[in-house]
């Protein structure tokens, strides 16, 4: 693995694409293959009704919810561990209110699975986004796109073509829904958050922004590498269960303020000119710094990278792992290295 020694974060050394390796079933390998083919039939049939047909009439919430459970249900995924900041386990019932999303909320999530988009669907039946390092605008797609990204190779860019908004716009659009963003732009294993997209900066001032990580136990069912199609069915549906690890952090507020154009435009020639001069006398390095200058995601001020800090420091948090440096575009040279590793 020292071939791939450059996509471990350089401060911390975790890798956040490298595939999770499954335990050997051993002497149990005949069990996984019964469970594989008396699950698969059900699997498949209700994945295909559901998205092709049912999906697409006025059933409401509660029965397509009913479905999504089933989905769910079929892999063995019964086990939820949820825990809410500020919330003793037992007493949810009763300190429940602000505390988990609700409609005209915001959800920054984290991205490690397919299983991610389906599990969210089924508690709040949101809205669904695709965020990009480099813009501030979103996409809105289905359940099933967002399932399929989990899936497919990472995008810097739109596509062309691509129908894009922002949040304001989409709350306002739909203000009894809940919106989730997955700010890292692309999966990992689960070992480490990415810089964010600066998409959640146009969440409004007042609207509430809901951090919520996801983990899983086995962890190999998690999509670090695009086109494993096969694997991740096989280890989704060849276990008896899984275990779903949630956490929801406590409300943060979007309280920046954009940076006037001109204002910018005139400090970023300054900065660019004294550190022009700068580089005559010493030589500097952005390695102590969560991402080089050349990766930034886009043009944020110190009080928008403070918002984006404090939802990435609440979902490095949950998860009990550490923010890392490497970005969207270092993903996609390490799915080239790996790729040629495969062949």
């Amino acid at each position: 693995m020292e071939k791939y020694s450059q996509f471990r974060d350089r401060g911390s050394g975790i890798a956040p694409f490298f595939p999770v390796t499954s335990t050997p079933a051993g002497i149990y390998l005949p069990v996984h293959i019964f469970l594989f083919l008396f699950k698969l039939p059900f699997f498949v049939t209700v994945s295909t009704t559901y998205f092709l047909f049912l999906q697409w009439f006025p059933l409401g919430s509660l029965p397509k919810k009913a479905i999504l459970w089933m989905m769910l249900g079929i892999p063995g995924i019964w086990w939820i561990d949820l825990q809410i900041d500020g919330v003793k386990k037992g007493s949810l019932a009763k300190k429940h209110e602000g505390r988990v999303p609700q409609p005209s909320n915001v959800i920054a999530s984290s991205f490690t699975s397919p299983i991610d988009s389906l599990y969210l669907a089924a508690i709040f039946d949101p809205i669904f986004t695709v965020s990009y390092p480099h813009t501030r605008q979103i996409q809105e797609i289905s359940l099933f796109g967002a399932i399929l990204r989990a899936l497919l190779r990472p995008q810097e860019h739109p596509p062309k073509g691509a129908k894009m908004t922002d949040l304001k716009d989409l709350l306002a659009e739909h203000p009894q829904r809940v919106i989730v963003v997955f700010p890292e732009c692309t999966t990992t294993n689960g070992k480490g958050i990415l810089p964010f997209s600066p998409s959640l900066l146009t969440t409004p001032p007042g609207t509430k922004i809901f951090p919520v990580n996801l983990r899983y136990s086995p962890p190999d069912v998690t999509t670090p590498v695009p086109g494993l199609y096969l694997s991740f069915i096989w280890n989704l549906l060849s276990r008896p269960t899984h275990c779903i690890r949630v956490r929801i952090a406590e409300v943060v507020y979007n309280t920046s303020k954009p940076t006037d154009p001109a204002a910018e435009k005139k400090e970023r020639y300054l900065t660019n000119f004294l550190d022009t001069l700068g580089e005559d006398s010493a030589m500097t390095s952005s390695t102590d710094t969560l991402t080089s200058l050349s990766d930034q995601p886009a043009e944020v001020n110190a009080e928008e990278k403070r918002i984006l800090d404090k939802v990435g420091e609440a979902l490095a948090r949950l998860g009990r792992v550490k923010r890392v440096g490497l970005t969207v575009k270092d993903k996609a040279a390490f799915i080239d290295a790996w790729s040629k590793r495969r062949r």
